[in-house]
């Protein structure tokens, strides 16, 4: 499994709907990934990416908390699997020397990785199935 590196492009709301995407890009090529995502989880990641400061941690600064509290770093995250029309998504920790893969959404896991600057992959054959190469 051959995995592409993906930089967030940018949170959107989908006016007709006000559901929320989140625009992957590949990182080396112009490769787009949409994925929708609850509101929560679209403020969070808007917020990292904006540099915008909040009086009290939110629930992904309290998760990257936890992480390095207990010795250990986040070092990546993957996209993994795309199911009927869901993504699943793996955050990858390094502890003692060892990785652990730990089952996430695939929001929690980007909102995670934008707290700490952990890279962001995506299965390659996911993107030739979901990807565009266009936003329009």
């Amino acid at each position: 499994m051959a995995e592409i590196e993906m930089i967030v492009h940018s949170v959107r709301m989908i006016e007709t709907t006000y559901e929320r995407v989140v625009i992957m890009k590949e990182k080396a090529a112009n490769r787009y990934l949409p994925i929708r995502i609850g509101t929560f989880e679209a403020d969070a990641i808007a917020i990292k990416l904006q540099s915008t400061s909040v009086p009290r941690p939110l629930t992904h600064d309290f998760i990257c908390s936890i992480i390095e509290s207990l010795g250990a770093q986040t070092i990546s995250v993957v996209i993994n699997e795309l199911k009927d029309d869901v993504f699943y998504a793996k955050t990858r920790l390094k502890h003692n020397g060892k990785i652990i893969e730990i089952n996430c959404r695939v929001a929690d896991a980007i909102a995670v990785a934008t707290r700490v600057n952990a890279p962001i992959f995506i299965d390659e054959e996911i993107l030739k199935v979901a990807g565009m190469t266009s936003l329009q």
